[in-house]
């Protein structure tokens, strides 16, 4: 995924991330100084939904407008059927073992 936020905040005139935060906690969210940076400088691994809706509020957007789907990229990380399937039949052949195969107990 994308993450699209400092295009949109752009788009409606927010321009520093220190005037995202000041709209953000007006709105009822704090937001640490460190998680804004992450937030505004790169793509953030967690966003909490209730964040994300406020963020949406702010921006009058919606979650897919900051979240943008890159299929190549996902595509790119699946490994090839053919590749599969050679690792599969290069896999060891397992044979069955038929009878009691138990030790006999001592006399």
């Amino acid at each position: 995924m994308q993450w699209n936020l400092r295009m949109k905040a752009a788009e409606r005139g927010i321009w520093k991330s220190t005037e995202m935060r000041r709209l953000l906690a007006e709105a009822g969210v704090e937001i640490s100084a460190g998680k804004m940076s992450q937030l505004w400088t790169g793509t953030p691994n967690i966003v909490r939904l209730d964040e994300l809706d406020v963020i949406c509020a702010i921006l009058d957007c919606e979650p897919s407008d900051l979240l943008i789907r890159e299929p190549n990229k996902v595509a790119e990380r699946r490994p090839d059927r053919q590749q599969a399937a050679s690792a599969s039949s290069a896999a060891p052949v397992v044979a069955p073992r038929f009878g009691n195969r138990r030790s006999e107990p001592p006399l």
